[in-house]
């Protein structure tokens, strides 16, 4: 059984939701899942996982949280070289910059990125949204 951990930022609980299913899809597809927000743990803690299920929504300029996310995102991401990853968030304007280029950054850091590119909602993810996030969720677990 792959294990798999799903860790999330959310500010208005849609990319939450995404995490949520993205989760429902890894177990639907037999993995064992953790959900966890960013602040339940750090860089050290994620890499212990074999899959990683990464969600951040977009902000300001269309950049990761400052906060919280792309501090443990900057940390985790020398250890991503030759590990599945899935990226998804949620946005609420723009056109998916911050994607492309979180995209890239994990590529360049040696991940295999789920799905060949993020997923992305704009607003609050609707059904379709959700059967996608439980597909990336079943299509990392059995990358594991």
């Amino acid at each position: 059984m792959s294990k798999m951990a799903v860790i999330y930022w959310s500010g208005t609980g849609n990319t939450q939701a995404m995490a949520e299913a993205v989760a429902q899809g890894g177990r639907d597809a037999g993995a064992e899942v953790d959900l966890l927000s960013v602040s339940e743990t750090d860089a050290a803690g994620a890499a212990g996982y074999p899959l990683l299920a990464l969600g951040c929504s977009a902000m300001g300029d269309e950049v990761l949280e400052e906060g919280e996310f792309e501090p443990f995102f900057a940390a985790l991401e020398g250890q991503l070289s030759g590990r599945p990853v899935a990226l998804f968030g949620s946005y609420g304007w723009g056109d998916g910059q911050w994607m492309r280029d979180w995209v890239q950054r994990a590529r360049d850091a040696g991940a295999s990125v789920a799905g060949g590119e993020g997923l992305i909602a704009n607003e609050a993810p609707g059904e379709d949204d959700l059967a996608a996030c439980r597909k990336l969720g079943a299509d990392l677990a059995a990358m594991g």
